[in-house]
């Protein structure tokens, strides 16, 4: 048996247009989504509002929805998507892209354990890290 774990990120109403801002921002595939409206559950949302969606970003899938039952609703909170990279300019795109209309939290920059690495919040309330990792020695020896 084996079990997986995937994010399951809950939006009020602008799923659609989360979906649609992170086809471009990251490049990302959306792999599957269905409204209420073309569902048996045409009744517990907004007919265009999205009931389930599936991305895959960068070989990981993400779900997505509209939530308009759970009464503490919040965006944000203790969790973030962390976006793993190798490439530096790859990490400044999706930074760049993620950031717009957002806040950054720390910018995209070097640290001691990668070569790029920072932190936002999307202008839809979700956290997201973006992590280049640094070159391994040995790849560092085979680039001179």
């Amino acid at each position: 048996m084996s079990i997986g774990v995937s994010p399951y990120v809950a939006f009020r109403g602008n799923c659609r247009e989360a979906l649609d801002f992170y086809k471009q921002a990251l490049g990302a595939t959306e792999v599957y989504a269905q409204t209420y409206g073309d569902s048996p559950m045409e009744n517990m949302g907004s007919p265009d509002a999205i009931m389930h969606a599936t991305m895959n970003i960068g070989g990981s899938n993400i779900m997505f929805c509209d939530d308009f039952h759970s009464p503490n609703f919040s965006t944000g909170g203790n969790i973030s998507l962390a976006i793993g990279l190798d490439d530096v300019d790859k990490a400044k795109e999706y930074f760049a892209n993620l950031s717009d209309g957002g806040t950054v939290t720390m910018p995209l920059d070097k640290t001691f354990w990668a070569e790029a690495f920072g932190m936002l919040t999307d202008k839809f309330g979700i956290n997201w890290m973006i992590n280049c990792d640094a070159p391994h020695e040995a790849d560092k020896s085979a680039a001179a």
